[in-house]
């Protein structure tokens, strides 16, 4: 199982022998990220906005998934929750879908433009995360300290943070530094990709991974 970060909230998961997913693919005017150009055969869209529901960027003709729902594609199971939008009549491109894909038993959630902790309901649906893609840059999404709280919450393995200020992105986000800072973490490598074979082979208390954005 390998996850590489573009930047933004737009990851690939890929696995030998099953369909490749792209998260959240962004437009490069939205996000200040390069343009992307990738294959994929599932794409998952957390909330219709320019920074997440860019389907023209992945190549192919991909299955869109763009809200909550149960799906089973290539071999990878696919549970979608909405999180945004329940007890307020917003426009539908505030609603956001956090995703929890199951790849052979590891159990990757990514939680899109999450704006609040969620409840215990939502925690007991999201079942046993192994690995979670988290927004930590504010503005429309958790910030660092809501971050850290989730994490806590939900307790994975490992943690990835996503959608925060680089050196390109011309949204204005907090810094990763802040969360790794919430998290009492200051050193640390980036890597231009996390691979793990199996839920046996992570840590069994949570660590954090920095990716290097591949664009």
């Amino acid at each position: 199982m390998e996850i590489t970060w573009f930047g933004h909230s737009c990851f690939i998961l890929n696995e030998r022998g099953l369909a490749t997913v792209i998260t959240d693919p962004y437009d490069a005017l939205a996000t200040g990220h390069s343009p992307l150009s990738i294959p994929g055969e599932i794409v998952t869209i957390s909330h219709n906005k320019p920074g997440h529901n860019h389907v023209a960027a992945v190549k192919g003709d991909p299955f869109v998934i763009s809200g909550p729902g149960e799906y089973e594609i290539g071999g990878v199971f696919i549970t979608g929750l909405q999180t945004n939008g329940h007890t307020t009549p917003i426009e539908m491109d505030e609603r956001n879908t956090m995703y929890v894909y199951d790849f052979d038993g590891i159990k990757i959630a990514h939680l899109g433009g999450i704006d609040r902790l969620p409840n215990q309901s939502e925690v007991e649906e999201l079942g046993n995360v192994h690995i979670m893609l988290v927004p930590i840059g504010g503005n429309s999404t958790l910030n660092a300290v809501q971050a850290a709280e989730i994490v806590n919450l939900i307790e994975p393995n490992i943690v990835i943070p996503m959608h925060y200020m680089t050196e390109t992105s011309i949204i204005k986000l907090e810094p990763l530094n802040k969360f790794m800072k919430e998290m009492g973490l200051s050193n640390f490598e980036p890597l231009n990709s996390f691979k793990v074979t199996g839920p046996r082979n992570l840590p069994e208390e949570t660590q954090v991974v920095v990716l290097e954005a591949l664009n």
